[in-house]
C-alpha cells in the first residue's frame, strides 16, 4: 500500500511539474509575441540583427545535413515503394506515393528532427550556461527583458527558417526519389516531374509547411524552457540539453501523428 501511495505521489508530482512547464512555455510564447508587436512602441524592439544571426545558425548552417538526409530519404522511399508495388505490377505508380509521402510527412518530420538535434539543443545549452553564470540575472539588473533579448529572436528565426528548410527538403527528397526511379524504371526526370506535379496539390504543400511552422515553435520553446531550468553547474547543462532534444523530438513525432489522424479523416 505504501509503495502504491508513493507511486501515485511521484506520478502526481511529475504531472504537475509537466503542466507547469507547459504553462511556462505558453507564457514565453505570449511574451515573445508581445515584444514583437509592442516592442517598437516601447523603444525596445526585437533586434533584427539577432534574428538574422539566429537564422543563419538555424537555417543556413543546417543546409548540408538536411540536403544529405533528404536525398537519402527520397531515394529510400523510391526503393521501398518500387519493391512493394512490383508485387502488384504497379511499380510505375510509385511516383504518387513518393510525392505525397515526402511533402506531407517525411520532409517536415526529418527537417524538424534535424533542427531539434542541432539548434534546439544549442539553444538549451546556451541559456543553461547563461543561467549558471548568472548572465540572465544581469540582464534583469540592466533593465533588459530576457524574453525580448534572448527568446524572441530565436523563436522568430526558427519560425522563418524551418519552413524554408522544409521546402528545400521537399525539393531535394523528390529529386533523390526521381534519380532512383529514373535508374530503376527508366523513366525520364521530365516524366517524373510531370507525375509529381499531377500528384500534388497546393494543400499538400501547405500541409507540410504548416506542420513545420508548428514544429519550429515547439523546438524553440522546449529548448528555452529546459535551458531556463538548469541547475547544478556543467552537469546540469548537459542533462537539460539532452532532455531538450528528447522532448523536442517526442513533441514533433506526437504532433505529426495528431496531424496525420485529424487531417486524414
Amino acid at each position: 500500500m505504501a509503495v502504491l501511495t508513493q507511486l501515485m505521489e511521484t506520478v502526481g508530482r511529475r504531472t504537475m511539474a509537466g503542466l507547469g512547464e507547459i504553462g511556462y512555455a505558453a507564457t514565453l510564447l505570449a511574451q515573445s509575441l508581445f515584444w514583437l508587436v509592442m516592442g517598437p512602441g516601447r523603444r525596445q524592439p526585437v533586434r533584427l540583427k539577432a534574428v538574422v544571426a539566429q537564422g543563419m545558425e538555424i537555417g543556413v548552417a543546417a543546409i548540408p545535413i538536411v540536403t544529405v538526409l533528404s536525398i537519402t530519404v527520397g531515394a529510400m522511399l523510391a526503393i521501398q515503394g518500387i519493391h512493394t508495388l512490383r508485387i502488384f505490377g504497379a511499380e510505375s505508380r510509385v511516383v504518387f506515393g513518393v510525392a505525397l509521402s515526402v511533402v506531407r510527412e517525411f520532409a517536415p518530420l526529418i527537417t524538424g528532427i534535424v533542427v531539434a538535434g542541432r539548434s534546439g539543443s544549442a539553444l538549451a545549452a546556451r541559456l543553461g550556461t547563461m543561467r549558471i553564470n548568472q548572465e540572465i540575472d544581469a540582464l534583469h539588473v540592466m533593465g533588459i527583458n530576457p524574453v525580448r533579448f534572448l527568446v524572441a529572436p530565436a523563436l522568430f528565426a526558427m519560425l522563418i527558417m524551418l519552413p524554408l528548410l522544409t521546402f528545400l527538403s521537399d525539393v531535394v527528397a523528390l529529386l533523390g526519389g526521381g534519380i532512383y526511379v529514373s535508374i530503376d524504371l527508366g523513366m525520364s526526370l521530365a516524366a517524373y516531374a510531370d507525375q509529381v506535379i499531377e500528384a500534388l496539390t497546393l494543400d499538400d504543400l501547405l500541409h507540410g509547411l504548416g506542420k513545420s511552422a508548428i514544429f519550429s515553435v515547439l523546438i524553440a520553446l522546449v529548448g528555452v524552457v529546459n535551458g531556463s531550468l538548469v541547475t547544478g553547474g556543467a552537469e546540469g547543462v548537459g542533462r537539460m540539453t539532452t532532455r531538450s532534444v528528447v522532448h523536442s523530438i517526442s513533441a514533433i513525432v506526437i504532433t505529426d501523428m495528431i496531424f496525420a489522424f485529424m487531417l486524414s479523416r
